[in-house]
Order: C-alpha cells, then sequence, then structure tokens
C-alpha cells in the first residue's frame, strides 16, 4: 500500500530531534535562570548563593585521631581534591601573585607570610601566635615552612563547630582538644569559623578592621542589617566561594586587585535605585558604603593607634585598651566616623620590605588609590591605623622584630636582640641603630552596614557640620554650592 502523501507543507523532523530538544530544554532553562545575568529581578534574595545541604558527619568519621594531620588524611579519603584546591588559594599561601610595581626592578608579592603592617608589624617575628590564624599544622618557628605537605591543611578550622576547636601554637590543635568530637562536628563555613581569625586578628577582638569584631557573632539588624535579624546572612552568601576559592581580597595584603575576584554591593543589588534623583546622582561618586555605614566600631572598639616606642617600660600596669609592656601603648575608639577617601579598589602604594621610610613625615603602609580626576573611583570610607614603629636609622628601613619566643623581645625586653634576630628570618641587614617613625594604614570599611533609616542625610555631608573634607577630597569647598564633580 502506498503512503498517503502529507498534506502540510514544510520538513517532518524525525521524532529523536524533538526528544533531544526536549532535553537541551530541561538543561537550558534553569542554567540560564540561575545566571546573574539573565534574572529580570532587582531583588537582592535572588542572587544569593544556596548553600549546600549539611551532610551530618557525626555517624560517618571512624578512629582516634592523635594530631591534626591524622584528621587530614581522614578527610582526604572522602574528599581527595580539597587540600590540593585550600593550597592553591591565599588562606594558604598568605602571600598574594606577583605584581609589577613603579618603584622595584622585580615583580614582587605581597602578604603576611612576607610583608610588615602597622599593627603586630609581622607575622614572621610571631609564628608562635600568628600562626593559629593560618589553614595550616605545623608551623614550627624559625623553620621555613613547607607549603606542599597536603596532611598540614587544616580542615577543621574552616569546617568544625568551634565549640568543639580551637587552634594553638604554630596552628596546631590546642591541648587538650577532642580531634575527634571536631572532626564529627564538621559542617558549611559560619561566622563563627570565619571569626575565629578575623574578628581576632592582629592580637585581639576588633584590633585591626574596625568593621569586624566579635559583636557580629549575634548580630541584631541595627548592628548589621546583612548578618543581624531575620536575615541572618552567612560570611559566604557575600563571599561567594567556588573549589575553596573565597571571593574577597584585603587591600592590605595585594597591590591590584582584579574586580572579578572582589565582593561588592552591586553583585546582589543588581541595578537598584533610591527612587529619588538626588540621592541616585551621588552614585557615580560615593560609594554604597559611604552612606550605608556611617560609623565604625559600633559596639566593640576597635585600636586606632599603637605606639610601640612605650614598650618595655618597666613598674608601668598591664590595661588592654592602654599599655601592654609587651606592645606599648594604644588608643582603642568605637562609634566614629570613618575617614574618607577616592578609592578605585586598588592601592596606589603598597610598603614592600626594605622600603625606605619618609624622613620628612608620614610612611604610608599601604594609600589606597584614585583622586577626583578618577572617574572609576568613588568616595569611599576607611579605617586609619596610626602607629609609631622601628625603623633602622642607618638603613632608612622599617624593622620587624621577633617579639615570641627564645631571646624574642617578649622575652628579653631588649630591641637589638629583636632584630638581630629577624635578619635572617627578614632578610634585612641591621644597622645596630634603630628609631621610631610614624606610619598609616587603611582599611577598606564594608561590614556593619546600617538599615535605610540609619544612612547619612544630606546634612551630614553638607553644610556647616560637614563630616566630609572637602578640600583633602579635591574640591574647592562644599559641592553643593557650586556643582559636583567634573
Amino acid at each position: 500500500m502506498k503512503k498517503r502523501p502529507s498534506t502540510h507543507s514544510g520538513h517532518r523532523f524525525p521524532a529523536w530531534t524533538l526528544g533531544l530538544l526536549g532535553i537541551l530544554l530541561l538543561i537550558l532553562v534553569p542554567v540560564l535562570y540561575f545566571l546573574p545575568s539573565a534574572q529580570k529581578t532587582n531583588d537582592p534574595a535572588a542572587y544569593l548563593p544556596v548553600q549546600a545541604i549539611h551532610v551530618d558527619h557525626s555517624d560517618i568519621v571512624k578512629g582516634e585521631f592523635e594530631t591534626g594531620q591524622d584528621v587530614t588524611r581522614a578527610c582526604l579519603e572522602c574528599h581527595e581534591d580539597a587540600a590540593a584546591k585550600v593550597m592553591a588559594t591565599t588562606h594558604w599561601t598568605w602571600e598574594s601573585k606577583e605584581f609589577d610595581v613603579p618603584w622595584r626592578d622585580e615583580p614582587v608579592t605581597i602578604g603576611k607570610a612576607n610583608q610588615i603592617n602597622n599593627f603586630c608589624i609581622s607575622a614572621q617575628g610571631n609564628q608562635k601566635r600568628c600562626m593559629t590564624c593560618h589553614v595550616g599544622y605545623g608551623w614550627e618557628e624559625y623553620e621555613e615552612y613547607d607549603y606542599t605537605i597536603q596532611e598540614n591543611v587544616d580542615c577543621l578550622a574552616c569546617h568544625a563547630d568551634m565549640s568543639s576547636y580551637v587552634k594553638g601554637e604554630y596552628g596546631n590543635p590546642a591541648e587538650g582538644v577532642d580531634l575527634l568530637a571536631a572532626a564529627r562536628s564538621v559542617r558549611a563555613p559560619t561566622r563563627d569559623n570565619c571569626g575565629t581569625c578575623h574578628f581576632d586578628g592582629g592580637g585581639g577582638n576588633g584590633v585591626k578592621h574596625g568593621d569586624l569584631d566579635e559583636s557580629l557573632y549575634f548580630p541584631n539588624e541595627a548592628l548589621d542589617v546583612h548578618m543581624g535579624g531575620e536575615n541572618n546572612m552567612l560570611c559566604t552568601d557575600c563571599h561567594w566561594t567556588e573549589d575553596h576559592q573565597i571571593l574577597g581580597r584585603m587591600l592590605s595584603d595585594n597591590y591590584t586587585i582584579d574586580p572579578q575576584e572582589q565582593v561588592s554591593c552591586e553583585q546582589c543589588h543588581v541595578d537598584q535605585k533610591h527612587g529619588d534623583e538626588r540621592i541616585d546622582t551621588h552614585l557615580a561618586a560615593v560609594a554604597c558604603q559611604t552612606c550605608h555605614i556611617p560609623a565604625l566600631a559600633l559596639e566593640d572598639p576597635t585600636k586606632t593607634y599603637w605606639d610601640w616606642s612605650q614598650a618595655a617600660q618597666e613598674g608601668r600596669e598591664d590595661d588592654h585598651f592602654t599599655y601592654l609592656k609587651i606592645k606599648g601603648e594604644f588608643t582603642y575608639e568605637r562609634n566614629f566616623a570613618p575617614t574618607y577617601l577616592w578609592f578605585n579598589g586598588d592601592n596606589e602604594y603598597r610598603y614592600l620590605l626594605g622600603d625606605p621610610i619618609n624622613k620628612d613625615g608620614v610612611t604610608y603602609i599601604n594609600k589606597p588609590a584614585g583622586s577626583i580626576a578618577d572617574q572609576t573611583a568613588k568616595i569611599f570610607p576607611f579605617k586609619l591605623h596610626i602607629a609609631k614603629q622601628p625603623y633602622d636609622t642607618i638603613n632608612n628601613y622599617l624593622l620587624a622584630p621577633i617579639t615570641a619566643g627564645e631571646n624574642g623581645f617578649w622575652t628579653t625586653f631588649d630591641w637589638n636582640s629583636g632584630f638581630q634576630l629577624a635578619e635572617e628570618r627578614m632578610g634585612l641587614p641591621y644597622s645596630g641603630q634603630y628609631g621610631f617613625t610614624e606610619t598609616y594604614m587603611y582599611w577598606p570599611t564594608t561590614h556593619m552596614v546600617q538599615p535605610a533609616e540609619n544612612a547619612l542625610q544630606c546634612d551630614s555631608c553638607h553644610g556647616d557640620n560637614s563630616r566630609m573634607d572637602w578640600e583633602a577630597l579635591g574640591y574647592p569647598g562644599d559641592p553643593i554650592k557650586w556643582g559636583g564633580r567634573k
């Protein structure tokens, strides 16, 4: 029997092609939906990452663990690539990629592993304590650390319930920790894990940042609109993470930062306007943080001044907030206005070990890049930390003493012995003569975002009681009187 001819024009597709098309649609539609560029909403919640479902390890982890390395070996039995991925991050290396900088002939790297700051001065000078915040084990003092040993990766630092786990000297588990209980408690990182180091960095609660401290463990909405109240966001909701690479880079540990590696408000607040033309005209020149983080250290004070020259005094009473014999004099402040600078996301300068100091004034440990003429820069809030720290008066560069350990400054209270011990480790000769010089270091302010009703108002920045130093920002005066940035 002959087939009846088709009564419609056009090509008849084989049945299998329709099935293939259906499968492709099932795959592509969800993928396109979850791509930020494809989302048709300005609801910030729509851009938050989907957090992994927690797998209870209490019945999975077996055995007795005598060392942290024993725990890591057990983790790697299932998570075979995890240590290698961690070892590719700056949480492990504590050092940036190489940069070309105008004042050096060779490429340089920047990080806690090889540079200095103006609070604790150097992690290399106090490996005994500083390494309690490194995600590795076995960092023995006076020895070069081997970054290639996978079993030295500390999985528990980021994944254990911190009520079960504490790190001790040289990055090892603290004495008395029940490693089996800690290993069985593992889960996705929480604010407890991140905060253990980032809230208490630099020697204590709130020392470094001004917008990160222990008040953020259990904040209310008035302290931080993201982490407090009903939002109750995790650090990883903004610091997106893939293969253990965590989005976000510290200005203090870099020279330039790839915007693709940085956290920004625009990740979630996509194309959002304020519904007020006067406010929206500010968006090109004023960062979100400037209006929405009106004050630093809202509850717990932060250190704003550190004078090392006053250390080692006899007969003076120690007080955490004003004076310690091992560290010198301090000033702490709370609930104060930030310092405002033009900022394009990079450093104009970052002091490198061996750079000359400025004998005629302040030496900048870092100097945020940007100016009124830089169309990529915006007015941004910073915490400014000022210090008096030691330098070599003959070689004219900053010095980093060995503080902890045998014959360190905290044992002998002799600056000369601390500098002499540091010569080999820091790679800088010490002339035998030292003094103290003033340094500035800037910390970008991005946490403790306030509810909208607490944002800065017009008269916060304009008028007789302005918090802005308009002339320092490059304006001839208050721009409301003559117009904005040209």
